[in-house]
């Protein structure tokens, strides 16, 4: 597979992270909104049904051992060089302990990947304020353009397809197996980027994500890139990309973020 300029996924990254600035508000219209590929629930509707409530296991103790394989993006040492702002410069967030904190803008990996299984550890504030939409909220964008949602979504209903765990916009997660605002959280992502011949798309991005250890989508295709209230189509540029967690405005924190490239079965 080709990989496209540097300064053309930077562009189309750009490009998809302004369509997000519109915000992501919590009290929405259905009759306004797109109507997905499958038609069955307009996007971000806040009557689809909720998604039932599991009890994941107890939060880990420590952060989860990366494998020898893996290349470790957040570490235990105060380090952000495998960061850096949206347009290149370095990364700002505060980081304390191996634990850092959102602020100042979103971030994205200076490396770029194309297909990889993903470690993520956040925690969304402790200190609850705000609800729906405007409570706990951040994200993890894959090839920095298909959008895991991040938010405090334990006794917190918004839109099924904004909540914790969701492919934003998209699909709801299987269940809700969010712990207690300021718990540590994962996340563990499986992601297969799209393939293109050409302009054409020969195989959508599929994702499969455990939160909490938990299965909450079971390798679904993404329509496209996410956005706020918006289908985007396929752009055979975004093929690879980096690993962007985004500013919300709300203090959630990362820690022990890692991620292991997969290859095909015909690349040994």
């Amino acid at each position: 597979m080709r990989r496209p300029a540097r300064s053309t996924v930077t562009v189309a990254i750009l490009l998809l992270a302004a369509s997000r600035l519109a915000g992501q508000q919590p009290h929405l219209d259905k009759n306004d909104m797109p109507m997905p590929p499958n038609g069955r629930w307009p996007m971000h509707d806040p009557t689809r049904p909720q998604p039932r409530v599991v009890i994941p296991a107890p939060a880990p103790a420590e952060p989860v051992a990366a494998p020898t394989d893996a290349t470790v993006l957040l570490g235990a040492r105060d380090d952000l060089t495998a960061w850096q702002t949206l347009d290149g410069r370095p990364a700002t967030w505060r980081m304390s302990n191996g634990v850092v904190e959102v602020g100042g803008g979103d971030i994205r990996t200076r490396q770029e990947f194309t297909d990889f299984q993903l470690h993520v550890e956040f925690a969304t504030p402790a200190d609850v304020r705000g609800d729906g939409q405007g409570r706990g909220n951040s994200g993890v964008y894959l090839l920095g353009a298909f959008e895991i949602e991040i938010l405090d979504s334990y006794r917190n209903p918004t839109y099924p397809d904004g909540q914790a765990a969701a492919m934003y916009g998209q699909y709801p997660p299987l269940v809700n197996a969010s712990r207690l605002p300021g718990e540590w959280q994962t996340y563990d992502i499986t992601f297969t980027a799209p393939r293109f011949e050409g302009a054409s798309l020969v195989k959508p991005a599929i994702v499969t994500v455990l939160h909490n250890g938990v299965l909450v989508h079971n390798a679904t295709a993404f329509w496209g890139p996410t956005a706020h209230a918006t289908l985007l189509p396929y752009n055979p540029n975004v093929t690879r990309g980096p690993i962007t967690l985004q500013d919300h405005g709300n203090p959630v924190r990362f820690r022990n973020i890692w991620i292991r490239p997969v290859a095909d079965y015909d690349e040994p």
